[in-house]
């Protein structure tokens, strides 16, 4: 009778995690409260820092150079053709048009990085399309600016100081992940942040993301750079799938929206560590509030 209710008990738990929601829900609060929930009872992990060896190399890096990333090139040859063909990209229905744009990001994080020998270019974007299997957007996009040498004929210094965030599904991920990823490498917090992406995404990444995670404004920059002939659609799907709700929802963690869409974006049910690698602003991965949080940040 005792063995008959255990496989009970395993079958219910199977069942639970099987759901995309609870599986989400339950390795979510894993890795945010540090915290394991079993059958019996609640084990605690205590909140500690990842312990990394220093790389003297990236030591004097201060300034975060982030290029957002939107899609996955699936070609196997990065030449101007190949990246110019459409087929070869996983897009959303509203993309096609929008891959210029997506290489003009690229070369744009590249071009800003040359100039600043003390900024850390990430790219960042996580596993997010399915049919392109479990490579990152990021991976990606660093992938087609070293193919192509940098746009600057194989500019070795730039290489080593051009990383990857490969977990984030959406623009406030995006920002907060590469902020924690920057002190990951740095072992420190960006003294200044440049957000490459769409022009129509100024708005939210500047006055709701910034805004959400407080960052001085004087010390964030964005620079936008759209595809030709950017129509009034992005515009409005702006307004309604994404600044809006997280106008409302500042950290996405209840609106309907933003939740279901980074469960979509994670079809590998992929699971990140941070905030190991950034314990001061640990509170910023668990915080689900509509106000923007009041503790302690480490660039008050």
């Amino acid at each position: 009778m005792k063995t008959k209710r255990s496989l009970i008990t395993i079958a219910i738990g199977i069942i639970l995690l099987s759901s995309p929601i609870v599986y989400h829900l339950v390795f979510e609060s894993l890795f945010v409260s540090h915290q394991i929930h079993s059958f019996s009872g609640q084990i605690r992990i205590p909140a500690r820092t990842l312990e990394v060896p220093e790389i003297e190399e990236y030591n004097s890096l201060k300034n975060l150079i982030m290029v957002a990333g939107h899609a996955v090139f699936n070609g196997n040859s990065y030449d101007q053709q190949s990246l110019a063909n459409e087929q070869l990209w996983t897009l959303e229905s509203f993309q096609h048009g929008h891959t210029p744009a997506f290489l003009a990001h690229i070369q744009a994080g590249v071009e800003l990085a040359s100039r600043d020998p003390s900024a850390l270019l990430l790219f960042s974007g996580g596993e997010t399309r399915k049919e392109s299997g479990p490579i990152s957007e990021a991976q990606n996009y660093w992938k087609i600016a070293d193919a192509n040498g940098w746009f600057s004929g194989e500019n070795t210094e730039l290489r080593r100081r051009a990383l990857t965030e490969e977990f984030s599904r959406d623009s406030f991920e995006n920002l907060l992940f590469s902020i924690c990823r920057f002190r990951e490498i740095t072992q420190r917090y960006p003294e200044n942040i440049t957000v490459i992406s769409f022009s129509f995404k100024r708005a939210r990444f500047q006055n709701i993301h910034a805004v959400a995670l407080r960052f001085p404004q004087e010390r964030f920059h964005f620079e936008g750079v759209d595809p030709p002939g950017m129509n009034q659609v992005d515009k409005v799907g702006e307004i309604s799938n994404a600044a809006g709700p997280f106008m409302n929802d500042p950290y996405g963690c209840s609106n309907r929206i933003l939740v279901e869409k980074r469960l979509q974006r994670n079809p590998f049910r992929r699971i990140h560590s941070y905030p190991l690698g950034c314990p001061e602003i640990a509170p910023l991965f668990s915080l689900c509030d509509s106000k923007v949080y009041t503790g302690t940040l480490p660039w008050d």
